[in-house]
């Protein structure tokens, strides 16, 4: 690699899209609001930054990545964030089912369990498979009881 590479590579780095990331924060007053508003309106390539206090939730707009923009954060307020974990209990198959229900998600909203398969197996079964497997549940009191 000669010296033309090298100055291309630093000098053209790979350019960032534009995206929306959400990320679920715990707000308790106006002053936890605007912190964590402040710590995110500075951040090179922000655009657009919405809180919602109610859901707990924080939208940032713009050439971000989301990794760094949960880092920030974390790292200016002290608080635990994270990427907004729900999704509306529309998309998900079985919504109540253990692992997709969340009693913290606002209105609405369950965790979205199609995202990672190790959290709630029975909440991505098709529903031939939901059959069978509650057909010997004790929790179905319709259930067949062979024994």
């Amino acid at each position: 690699m000669g010296c033309k590479d090298l100055c291309y590579r630093k000098h053209h780095k790979k350019l960032k899209q534009f995206q929306r990331v959400e990320i679920k924060v715990k707000m308790d007053c106006e002053g936890c609001e605007r912190r964590v508003r402040k710590s995110v309106e500075g951040m090179k390539g922000v655009s657009k930054v919405t809180v919602d206090p109610k859901q707990s939730k924080l939208t940032v707009e713009g050439f971000v990545q989301p990794s760094k923009v949960v880092h920030r954060v974390m790292h200016r307020t002290g608080k635990k964030a994270e990427l907004w974990p729900y999704v509306p209990y529309e998309v998900v198959p079985h919504p109540y089912a253990p692992g997709a229900y969340d009693k913290k998600a606002p209105p609405g909203y369950v965790r979205n369990a199609l995202a990672d398969p190790l959290v709630a197996p029975l909440a991505r079964a098709s529903s031939f498979e939901v059959k069978y497997t509650s057909a010997f549940s004790d929790d179905n009191p319709n259930a067949c009881t062979i024994m």
